[in-house]
């Protein structure tokens, strides 16, 4: 969904208004390793004219090194460490520097896709297999309407991409081979409501569980809605959540399940101190949804699994901690965030505004 905000003008098209994220960069030095504490979270990068929105955090081949994180945002920037977020280098796709990378699934430090958004042949899909030395252009549109959201995938080789609706469904592309997507059937798909989409925020408003699920939350119509496949995408189902929505700027903008539990997070991007109903879970693998007890302090635009029953929600506001499923939340830090990736408890990463990536430490959480 097209998401760039802009502070100098009005956006008039409500569906375009969907589309559209607040990117605001600013112009700086990129600071390789600065280290910067902020209550449980350490910045490890800043300062780059990037606003990053996708994240993909994966265990190196050297485990004594650290995890291989991924970053990708605006401007076509692309950001790699391969020892835990010591160094870090950036990549680059050629060809791509005007891209909107929103979204990068990672399986190691050689292979990755990288997915931007953006009208027709701006929304594209890459691959790296040498660590984003070359990265090969593998799908690209120009039929009217096509913009890509997000992408998830099972393994190297078997991906999901989601994109804005196009003749009232859903546009879902898929690959078996790590190498060749398509358009798949839609004639399962339930078909959308007037203005619902999708949110290309944080590269989590499409998730995957097991070997054959896949959700993906909406928003943007009278109520922000959760679609699950049960059979890799061959036929879904819908189900009405009570999170926030009813306008172009709210509803569904990350999801995640963690067991029987589905926890979606979002609310309204333009009131980014607003947590009026910005958390719902389910307890049946998203069939029926319920508030949570106590919200995030503000519009979440991404949420991650950090054990079985924690869970990490990040936004512009600030950064929250659930330690019970999703039921209730507490504030664990005030950075400017849009996107979160977990391996484990101690590997939580997140990334946002200005080339920032950080790292959440327990140990330094209020």
């Amino acid at each position: 969904m097209r998401r760039q905000f802009s502070v100098v003008q009005a956006i008039i098209d409500k569906m375009r208004t969907m589309r559209k994220l607040m990117m605001i960069v600013l112009a700086g030095p990129f600071v390789f390793g600065a280290v910067v504490e902020a209550q449980g979270w350490t910045v490890q990068t800043s300062g780059i004219q990037t606003n990053l929105r996708g994240l993909s955090v994966v265990r190196g081949s050297n485990p004594e090194k650290g995890p291989v994180v991924w970053a990708s945002g605006s401007n076509g920037v692309i950001l790699q460490s391969a020892d835990g977020g010591k160094n870090w280098k950036r990549l680059y796709v050629e060809g791509g520097d005007a891209l909107d990378f929103r979204g990068i699934r990672a399986f190691d430090g050689k292979i990755a896709y990288v997915m931007s958004s953006g009208d027709r042949d701006k929304s594209r899909i890459y691959k790296t297999n040498d660590g984003g030395d070359v990265w090969e252009l593998q799908y690209t549109d120009e039929q009217s309407g096509f913009f890509l959201d997000d992408i998830a995938c099972f393994d190297e080789k078997h991906c999901f991409a989601l994109g804005d609706p196009i003749g009232g469904k859903f546009l879902i592309l898929s690959t078996e081979d790590g190498r060749h997507w398509g358009e798949m059937p839609r004639g399962n798909m339930p078909a959308i409501v007037q203005g619902e989409g999708a949110f290309a925020a944080s590269g989590t408003s499409l998730a995957i569980y097991g070997k054959t699920e896949i959700y993906f939350g909406t928003g943007g119509g009278a109520i922000a809605r959760v679609f699950h496949s049960a059979d890799l995408g061959r036929t879904w189902t819908v189900a009405d959540t009570p999170l926030a929505a009813g306008n172009a700027s709210s509803g569904v903008f990350s999801v995640v399940r963690v067991g029987d539990t589905v926890i979606a997070v979002g609310g309204d991007y333009k009131v980014a101190n607003g947590n009026a109903g910005n958390a719902v879970h389910s307890t049946d693998g998203g069939v029926t949804w319920m508030m949570s007890s106590q919200f995030p302090g503000g519009f979440r635009s991404a949420v991650a699994s950090r054990s079985d029953s924690t869970l990490i929600a990040v936004g512009p506001s600030g950064e929250d901690i659930s330690r019970d499923g999703g039921t209730s939340w507490t504030h664990c830090g005030s950075l400017n965030l849009n996107a979160v990736a977990a391996i484990d408890a101690a590997n939580v990463w997140a990334a946002g505004a200005h080339g920032t990536v950080a790292r959440f430490s327990e140990g330094q959480s209020n």
